[in-house]
């Protein structure tokens, strides 16, 4: 499958968290390739009081400012990665999408070990979970996601409007008005 190109990227923050929807995660480790139809997202945007970059360039969110197309992740809670996609339109000034969930396609069972659990729906159905079954880390910030290499993100399905679901992003106490969080319906799953 053709790998989005950066111009993908280059749109509008809240329409490339929708338009992610049915796209293909690949990560690499080393000939094991492991991936997901992304399922669940959420935007952020420069202004956005939820935001990591809603005001201000600092060490830990500069990747938000920086060029589109690339991967962000950062550390929660004190044990959790989470991986976003830089995006936004060239008169923002910082954008990113969280990429919550995904439906595991290949390397299922490499998940499973990394993860330490059976059940399907729970393996990769949070942003942290995700993380953990894909070994990302804080040596994935920055990685071009519009190269082939360990992490990219390719062509899927063709998503309809009426098959997403737009509500309040979760775990946020700010801009919660925002219904920046896009889940796919997937009857089957």
């Amino acid at each position: 499958m053709d790998i989005l190109p950066r111009t993908f990227y280059e749109r509008d923050t809240v329409l490339v968290a929708q338009d992610l929807l049915g796209k293909i995660l690949v990560r690499k480790i080393n000939n094991q390739i492991l991936s997901g139809m992304i399922i669940e997202t959420e935007a952020y945007k420069f202004g956005d009081p939820a935001c990591h970059a809603c005001k201000n360039i600092t060490e830990r969110n500069k990747g938000l400012f920086g060029e589109v197309g690339r991967a962000y992740v950062y550390f929660t809670y004190g044990n959790h990665y989470c991986l976003n996609a830089v995006a936004r339109d060239l008169n923002t000034r910082s954008g990113g999408i969280l990429i919550r969930a995904i439906k595991p396609i290949e390397g299922i069972e490499f998940m499973i070990a990394n993860r330490r659990i059976q059940n399907l729906k729970t393996l990769t159905n949070g942003p942290g979970k995700l993380a953990q079954a894909l070994q990302i880390n804080n040596a994935q910030y920055g990685i071009d996601l519009t190269k082939e290499g360990e992490l990219y993100i390719t062509e899927g399905i063709k998503v309809k409007p009426e098959d997403i679901i737009a509500t309040p992003r979760i775990g946020i106490t700010k801009a919660t008005e925002n219904l920046w969080r896009f889940i796919l319906k997937m009857p089957d799953y």
